[in-house]
């Protein structure tokens, strides 16, 4: 039986580079895992953005829903973004059951004050104090050994931003002696995301934030690995290329009435290939031995 935790850990302990591509929706999910990615990543910003909630309003429950959704029916492990925790360490770990239960593989729980702010989009970020933090994350790896050794943690912060990349290393040390598995900060230029896999005592995933607001870098995964990284988040790819190409065909559908940005084969193949990946051709099958036996036997007549 499959099971999303041990794959994850696998992954993990394999020292695998996580390859992880953002879903905001199951059939995304289903076609990253149809490309042969080995994992993936519903992070704030595509669910806040997906459903017009915004990340900083999302409860834990809108977010583990989404997640658990993705998730279900996946061969592949979900890693989900788990933003603060939403609360203290009480309710971290509470999040960390629910994220269990709904079949999430691993998190990432960050050092930001909850409720988160809005402003945070814009990059002023609001760090809890480093003790508040440590009881947090251990907190939420003593609950992870509790219910599922194999759940992942990601240790993150944002110290970077607000109190400088020694804060943050300082941190993801304070991670790693309460129990993470992994680590996460945002450098913000080539030198420090060189330094931060030799310098944090975690392996150390990178996020490729696309469209930032303060020119921090991007590299390929390529790059990522020579560096020493265990991992890359794209997090919003998949929001971002649809917002985007969506937009481009409803503005010609708006003003020609017509759609042309693919051919009839490519519609064709598109239309097939989702009911592949939704299941429907296994619906067929079940149907024409079931409900639809006797259309077929008149057919074949």
């Amino acid at each position: 039986m499959f099971r999303a935790t041990t794959a994850l850990r696998k992954l993990v302990n394999a020292k695998k580079f996580l390859e992880l591509p953002t879903a905001h929706d199951p059939l995304t999910g289903r076609l990253i895992e149809s490309i042969g990615f080995k994992s993936l990543y519903v992070g704030g910003f595509v669910t806040g953005g997906s459903t017009t909630i915004s990340e900083p309003q999302l409860t834990m429950t809108e977010q583990i829903r989404l997640a658990g959704d993705i998730a279900n029916g996946l061969k592949i492990p979900v890693v989900m973004d788990a933003g603060a925790g939403w609360g203290e360490p009480l309710h971290t770990m509470r999040t960390i059951r629910e994220c269990i239960r709904a079949g999430i593989a691993g998190v990432h729980i960050e050092d930001q004050l909850f409720p988160k702010r809005a402003h945070y989009h814009t990059y002023v970020a609001h760090n809890i104090p480093i003790n508040e933090y440590r009881d947090k994350i251990k907190l939420a790896c003593v609950q992870r050994d509790k219910s599922d050794k194999d759940f992942v943690i990601i240790a993150r912060s944002d110290a970077c931003r607000e109190q400088g990349y020694a804060e943050a290393v300082k941190r993801m040390h304070v991670a790693a002696d309460a129990g993470a598995d992994m680590g996460l900060i945002f450098p913000r230029n080539a030198k420090e995301t060189i330094n931060a896999p030799k310098q944090c005592r975690l392996p150390m995933v990178y996020v490729q934030s696309r469209g930032n607001r303060d020119q921090r870098p991007l590299y390929s995964n390529a790059q990522l690995q020579e560096m020493g990284y265990a991992g890359c988040i794209d997090a919003i790819l998949s929001v971002g290329v649809q917002f985007h190409f969506m937009r481009k065909a409803l503005l010609e559908l708006k003003k020609t009435g017509d759609y042309t940005g693919m051919t009839p084969q490519e519609w064709t193949t598109a239309r097939h290939d989702i009911e592949t990946l939704i299941g429907l051709e296994d619906h067929y099958r079940i149907e024409r031995e079931t409900v639809e036996k006797m259309y077929y036997s008149k057919k074949k007549k």
